[in-house]
């Protein structure tokens, strides 16, 4: 499970994330990242831990199949955080298809977004 300091829990964060960062759309979901300070002069211990939170609609299921794509995008960001830059906020967005994909699947998009969006693949 995704420990507590990394979790986005205020609505402010989710919008920043979405509306300022940059956006990695693949067939099950699509990921927001909004890098933190980038300011080379600060004490590294100063930022915040890199966050995430998850956005899973009605369009993917139930509330039994919500909670379990949930389940699996925080069990997958947890073993991912270390990759993202300190103070990064992300957002994963589940599709609706996500509700019938397996945990390989879901992982598989969660890598492909998040090396896009880290600057490691191409378009």
């Amino acid at each position: 499970m995704l420990p507590t300091e990394y979790r986005l829990r205020r609505r402010e964060d989710f919008a920043t994330a979405v509306r300022r960062g940059r956006r990695a759309g693949r067939p099950l979901l699509v990921v927001h990242l909004h890098s933190g300070s980038t300011d080379p002069h600060a004490p590294r211990e100063t930022l915040s831990p890199p966050r995430a939170g998850f956005v899973v609609s009605k369009a993917v299921g139930g509330a039994v199949v919500r909670n379990v794509v949930k389940r699996r995008l925080r069990h997958l960001m947890r073993d991912r955080v270390a990759q993202l830059p300190p103070g990064s906020l992300v957002v994963v967005r589940a599709l609706p298809g996500a509700g019938d994909a397996t945990h390989a699947q879901l992982a598989r998009d969660l890598d492909a977004a998040l090396q896009r969006l880290l600057g490691g693949g191409a378009r």
